[in-house]
């Protein structure tokens, strides 16, 4: 993967077909590009963007053809893992300055990767197919194509790889794992345990605007025994939000235990409003290894009227519909959701959900949570690092936003004779490692389409997993891991303050139409998505969550109303 391919240079023509299944226009690189004289070029042009606007970010640096210079506002330390994330992949200046503005890159593709695309496009059709791309940098990509396709089923998806109808499949039923194990012709592939199930709950609605009922269901739900009887065997209950393979994930005191009386007691207390009816919302598909979230849902339904008196009725959304919902603070009941990480740090758990502008599934967050978040985040050194989680800990379970049910692993499942199958941990499956048995083409099934081929601005996991082997970052994941590697940089590296990186390009990268990468490329990539003002800031839908989760505000966006 490190190795720098020799001898690349053809042009290649990328064949998109776009929503109205017509051949997408691919750009010609110009002529001579690599050897046209450089332009230094910074964003912000002239200085430092004023870090009074609230964000990471000061200024980004094309220093020269190889080199990009990111100045910080504050020191930090999972910059690298932020640089591997799927949003961070790198657009070729010429192709977002095309379609960017027009808001036309959820359907048009041109990455650096080891596959390109050259069949469909997301959100339509049921597979979309994915060509090796022979001026590849690196090491070529085992199968000359990949076909993706998607089913939310998990037995459709397992019934098709018993069927011989597709080498792998993701998220398979908890229930046949074992089942998965035992048959010959299959393998079971595990990742590490990084993600998180929870109850979420938003405080702008009755009555989870109470933190009396909010504390009352923190102590009155058992959690063991949802874990016990809806999760499959090696699920952990969550005694953080965080696991605490993550470091600082697990900083403070752990939840509460379990206290019926006590939840009883405070319920029926003067002040409760008699019967509590409410909703419990969760989407319609599994990922992270974790089971249906149906199984959650409906053991969670049962206690509740048991145990505690409370009517819940079952709210299953698509999953793209479900998670704007949720982004947006739209449910106005209980939801169940499972968190899978893109990258190992601590921010991706606690910062992307409690300290994140674009994100109010939970309501309003009450400052002692996001100050003792914001100071972890700017902190340079360890222990400063993990004592301001352990505040945000702390105050998590003191105000109960949401309930930590547990911690999981990713799951897929192959046909036995494919080689180099993983399971990764961040929903990265790198199908360019991947030997289908000798077989030309390796075909994948999923939970759900992707809904974009831009993930600058898509949220969804099976939408990050087509990105990523067709576009890359400075960084990237190891195969089947969260240790994040060199990718498109050979190296970055940081002052002692950690407010300044200095990465250095791989020579001779070519994007899938030609054209050659630089440190131009980088800046312009990163600029579209923080500079509000950018008119390739349009995207999919113009949110750029993950942007903001990790970086903080966009540049020069208009002020609130």
């Amino acid at each position: 993967m490190l190795r720098r391919a020799r001898g690349l240079g053809a042009l290649l023509v990328l064949g998109v077909v776009s929503a109205a299944c017509q051949p997408t226009p691919t750009p010609t690189p110009s002529a001579g590009e690599s050897l046209a004289p450089f332009v230094a070029t910074s964003h912000p042009a002239d200085a430092p963007a004023d870090c009074a606007y609230g964000g990471e970010i000061a200024q980004i640096k094309a220093v020269d053809r190889l080199t990009v210079e990111f100045s910080l506002c504050y020191p930090d330390a999972a910059f690298l893992a932020k640089l591997a994330m799927a949003n961070n992949a790198i657009q070729d200046r010429s192709w977002l300055a095309r379609y960017g503005a027009m808001g036309r890159l959820r359907a048009n593709a041109n990455g650096t990767g080891p596959y390109l695309v050259s069949d469909a496009a997301p959100t339509t059709g049921d597979e979309i197919t994915l060509g090796r791309f022979d001026g590849y940098w690196g090491p070529p990509a085992k199968a000359a194509t990949v076909v993706v396709k998607w089913s939310p089923e998990p037995s459709t998806r397992l019934r098709a790889l018993q069927l011989d109808r597709v080498d792998g499949i993701d998220s398979p039923a908890s229930e046949t794992l074992q089942t998965i194990q035992d048959d010959p012709a299959l393998q079971l592939q595990r990742g590490e345990a990084l993600s998180t199930f929870y109850l979420g709950m938003t405080n702008t609605f009755e009555p989870f605007d109470s933190l009396r009922i909010r504390r009352a269901l923190a102590v009155g739900i058992d959690r063991q025994q949802i874990v016990d009887a809806a999760f499959p065997p090696g699920t952990s209950l969550a005694d953080y939000f965080t696991p605490c393979a993550i470091e600082f994930g697990c900083a403070g005191d752990p939840w509460y235990d379990h206290d019926l009386a006590a939840a009883r007691a405070v319920l029926a207390k003067p002040g409760f409003p008699g019967q509590l009816t409410t909703h419990i919302y969760y989407r319609d598909e599994a990922a992270c290894g974790l089971p249906d979230p149906a199984l959650i849902a409906q053991e969670l339904q049962t206690q509740l009227k048991d145990d505690l008196g409370i009517a819940a009725d079952l709210q299953p959304q698509a999953s793209a519909i479900f998670l704007d919902n949720l982004s947006a603070g739209l449910l106005d009941g209980l939801y169940l959701l499972e968190w899978c990480p893109e990258l190992p740090d601590v921010t991706s758990f606690l910062g992307h959900h409690f300290n994140n502008p674009a994100n109010d599934q939970f309501g309003s967050i009450d400052p002692t949570i996001s100050n003792a978040l914001a100071a972890a985040a700017r902190a340079a050194d360890p222990e400063a690092r993990r004592s301001a989680y352990a505040k945000a800990n702390d105050a998590i379970r003191d105000l109960v936003p949401m309930i930590p049910l547990a911690h999981g692993g990713t799951a897929t499942a192959w046909k036995a004779d494919v080689l180099g199958a993983v399971s990764s941990p961040v929903d990265g499956e790198q199908f360019a490692t991947i030997d289908p048995g000798g077989r030309a083409q390796l075909v994948w099934m999923q939970s759900g389409l992707p809904a974009s081929f831009y993930c600058a601005d898509a949220n969804d996991a099976d939408s990050r997993r087509v990105c990523q082997n067709v576009f890359e970052g400075l960084y990237g994941f190891k195969a089947g891991s969260a240790d994040v590697m060199p990718g498109l940089a050979e190296s970055c590296e940081a002052n002692r303050e950690l407010t300044v990186w200095t990465c250095h390009l791989r020579g001779g990268v070519t994007f899938h139409d030609g054209s050659s990468l630089d440190a131009n490329d980088v800046l312009a990539s990163f600029a579209a998505q923080w500079d509000y003002g950018q008119p390739m800031h349009a995207g999919r839908v113009g949110a750029y969550a993950s942007w903001v989760d990790q970086f903080g505000p966009f540049l020069n966006a208009p002020a609130a109303p």
